[in-house]
């Protein structure tokens, strides 16, 4: 458990990386983090982890868009996030209950992809820049404002740090669990009892 804790908070740190490269907005696993913590957290209280970690770090970079770029996230932007990582705890318990390298591939990718279209779409809703017809929600998803890098790329972005941290979460902590001798993801067809055979009869001649 101590590990996990770790591994969200460095991985919310990492988020921080936009302030110093542009380039690398949304390289963060903003999702992930929920996800993983639903995953492991085995105490539904330390859900709460994650979102205190990425309001924390929410805070700062908003405060650094708006003193570099004069440009303030709007209250209806934390919403979608927070509904987001609401989105993310839920597909992670899903997954608890049916663990498989698949499941957590697919449950990290759906994460990553619902955060791209939610945040985007609310960013065309709210936004008097982008035109409010399909073609603007268009350019909202995939160019974005000109002045930044676009938006496709934060999605790009998104999708790798994800999956990256998903799998790296996941590969350490089943590492883990493997030293202690625990089950893993890996074991759960092997641990399956067998099946009953049906006893024979033996007939008397």
């Amino acid at each position: 458990m101590p590990v996990a804790l770790l591994l969200i908070i460095l991985a919310t740190l990492y988020r921080l990386l936009p302030t110093v490269d542009l380039g690398l907005s949304n390289i963060s696993p903003v999702m992930a983090i929920a996800f993983c913590g639903a995953v492991y957290f085995r105490d539904k209280r330390l859900w709460a982890v994650p979102f205190i970690a990425v309001a924390l770090s929410d805070f700062y970079i908003n405060w650094f868009y708006a003193k570099e770029y004069g440009y303030t996230w709007p209250a209806s932007g934390t919403i979608a996030r927070t509904a987001c990582f609401g989105v993310a705890l839920l597909i992670g318990a899903w997954v608890a209950k049916r663990k498989s390298w698949l499941n957590l591939l697919s449950g990290g990718l759906l994460g990553a992809i619902i955060f791209y279209l939610v945040t985007n779409t609310q960013s065309w809703a709210s936004d008097p820049f982008y035109a409010k017809t399909l073609a603007g929600w268009w350019q909202a998803l995939t160019v974005g404002h000109p002045e930044y890098p676009p938006t496709i790329f934060f999605f790009r972005n998104t999708l790798f740090g994800d999956l990256m941290f998903t799998g790296l979460f996941a590969g350490l902590m089943e590492w883990i669990a493997h030293r202690k001798g625990e089950p893993s993801l890996l074991d759960g067809a092997e641990d399956e009892e067998p099946e009953e055979k049906p006893a024979e009869v033996k007939v008397e001649e």
